[in-house]
């Protein structure tokens, strides 16, 4: 009986989380890779089809694209919708205060940024 409860919460667990993600209610999965007092630097992975949900650029930031992708930016002001693609080692920059727009992962596979934040 007991297992059959743990195993129940686990499957409600998971499909929450997945349709939490897809509805772009959850941030993307990322780690922080380096911190100290004048650089923060995660790894983001975006998934195929999952939102990205739209932010303000709390600083500074440079994205470094690990992989090649191509995604739809939808912009948050004039709701358009623009398909950018980059390659691995592709470098943009990005001002604190900035729109972060909704970014979709329009690939079959997940790609990879480092998104480099200066304090």
């Amino acid at each position: 009986m007991r297992k059959a409860i743990v195993l129940s919460a686990t499957i409600s667990s998971v499909l929450t989380l997945a349709a939490v993600w897809s509805l772009g209610w959850a941030p993307l999965p990322s780690k922080v890779v380096l911190e100290n007092e004048h650089v923060r630097v995660r790894q983001v992975t975006y998934d195929p089809g999952v939102p990205r949900e739209p932010s303000i650029r709390p600083t500074n930031q440079i994205i470094v694209f690990l992989d090649d992708c191509r995604y739809e930016r939808t912009d948050s002001a004039t709701h358009e919708k623009t398909v950018h693609e980059h390659k691995a080692g592709d470098v943009i920059w990005h001002n604190q205060g900035e729109d972060a727009p909704q970014l979709i992962n329009l690939g079959s596979k997940p790609y990879r940024t480092l998104v480099i934040e200066l304090k």
